[in-house]
């Protein structure tokens, strides 16, 4: 297994760096779905970066707690003082997700921007771990790049990943050369897609996912709707 990419020197211009290159696309890329979650009590956040996700849903609802995960102590740091007055609920992990052992259960899981940073056995591993913290009400939202089908896909948005991926490879030590197949991944460890929207002509998405009821039989409770996911 590879080490973990090193993100603590971009903890401080993280932020930037993504204005710069995106404006505020991958922010509201993250947050698409957070006010579908007024209703969750526990949250599990894997490599928020600065904490912009926890930090809208630590605001938007006063009852959740959020349990951080992340390689990088600054980047959990900047997730703290992001949480601003709401740090309280925070309660913060330097670990490799890779190997991190999954205790509890939680409403929400959250990973945006982070499974690209893994191969597709990783990401499948992980969501096989994830899975055993996952109810029948537990959402799991998923923010990533994609490559999508046509001349953008080809021609505008490859090449553009492909360029993140060597400068992050450069700055962070990153090791994976292209996206993972993170659908195919959560699939296999029993999660279904209830929901996705997209940005910027599909070179952005985010998905939510929720957990099947009986994996072994291959049979599922998907949730729908707007509201926050009920479980039966």
């Amino acid at each position: 297994m590879n080490r973990a990419a090193n993100f603590d020197g971009l903890a401080g211009v993280y932020r930037w760096m993504e204005r710069v290159t995106f404006g505020r696309a991958l922010e509201r890329c993250r947050c698409a779905f957070v006010d579908e979650m007024l209703g969750a009590r526990s949250a599990l956040v894997i490599g928020d970066g600065d904490g912009r996700f926890a930090a809208r849903l630590l605001e938007k609802n006063p009852h959740v707690v959020v349990d951080a995960i992340d390689a990088s102590g600054a980047m959990l740091d900047a997730l703290v003082r992001s949480a601003g007055a709401h740090a309280g609920r925070v309660r913060t992990e330097v670990a490799d997700a890779r190997t991190w052992a999954a205790r509890g259960t939680y409403d929400v899981i959250a990973t945006h921007f982070f499974l690209d940073c893994l191969t597709t056995e990783e990401v499948r591993e992980l969501a096989c771990r994830l899975r055993e913290c996952a109810g029948p009400s537990t959402c799991w939202i998923v923010s990533e790049f994609a490559i999508p089908e046509g001349w953008f896909g080809w021609m505008i948005a490859k090449p553009l990943v492909w360029f993140l991926y060597l400068a992050f490879k450069v700055l962070t030590g990153v090791h994976p050369w292209q996206l993972p197949d993170h659908r195919l991944a959560l699939r296999d460890a029993g999660f279904v897609l209830a929901r996705e929207r997209q940005w910027r002509r599909g070179l952005l998405v985010s998905e939510r996912w929720v957990a099947g009821t009986d994996v072994r039989q291959g049979t599922f409770t998907m949730q729908t709707g707007t509201g926050w996911p009920r479980g039966t």
